[in-house]
């Protein structure tokens, strides 16, 4: 009995020790510092843009869900904290018209593929565990396209560069988890069309806009 007493009283001197420094580690990591990733998952919208000369209406868009995962990484610097981020993402986004007609998104019939982003963000603390926060940067969007001139239907792609922005709010979860919502508009204003055998046109002019609203769930390391 005697040596089951010493034992519990040295776990206790012990876990009390421990507790101080887990308790000032704790309230040391800063719930918006650090790298990250996270999953995407959300709504997402293409039309030819308001300069596009096309008699596409809203009619005609390209809707489905979109996808993917995120990195980054943040600094917070007191109630502002900056970041970095690039995003990998597809989508279901598609349109099927007449494939005779050159109308779809003014390319012809399309569906979405890949989306790549690189950019940044900066907010503000709403709340000691509630971040609000702008974003924008680079994206480069993929556009499989399915064309027809009357005899022969060919398969191709555009390659679209343009430029993001958005806002959102990110809530930390517990220790490392965080959950986000954001809205994002995307506009590609370059293309170049991409053979089967891999050439690629010059880059011309175009006006695609992209709206999307997106939740995320990540983890902090």
């Amino acid at each position: 009995m005697r040596t089951l007493i010493l034992t519990a009283a040295v776990s206790a001197i012990a876990l009390g020790a421990a507790a101080p420094a887990f308790a000032q580690d704790t309230a040391a990591r800063d719930p918006f510092t650090g790298p990250r990733v996270g999953v995407l998952l959300g709504y997402d919208r293409m039309q030819a843009g308001s300069t596009q000369s096309s008699s596409i209406s809203d009619r005609n868009a390209a809707e489905g869900l979109t996808y993917g995962g995120d990195v980054g990484y943040d600094v917070a610097l007191g109630g502002i904290v900056l970041g970095a981020e690039g995003e990998v993402s597809g989508s279901t986004a598609k349109v099927s018209n007449n494939p005779v007609a050159a109308a779809a998104l003014g390319y012809g019939r399309v569906k979405a593929g890949r989306d790549l982003y690189l950019g940044a963000r900066a907010g503000f603390r709403a709340g000691p565990s509630t971040l609000v926060y702008a974003k924008g940067g680079y994206s480069n969007q993929r556009l499989d396209l399915t064309a027809n001139n009357g005899t022969t239907t060919t398969a191709q792609h555009f390659n679209l560069d343009g430029w993001r922005v958005g806002a959102g709010v990110e809530q930390s979860i517990g220790r490392n988890t965080y959950a986000k919502i954001e809205y994002r508009y995307s506009n590609y204003n370059n293309a170049r069309l991409e053979y089967a055998n891999g050439a690629n046109t010059n880059n011309f002019s175009v006006d695609t806009d992209r709206h999307q609203v997106v939740a995320g769930v990540g983890f902090r390391f």
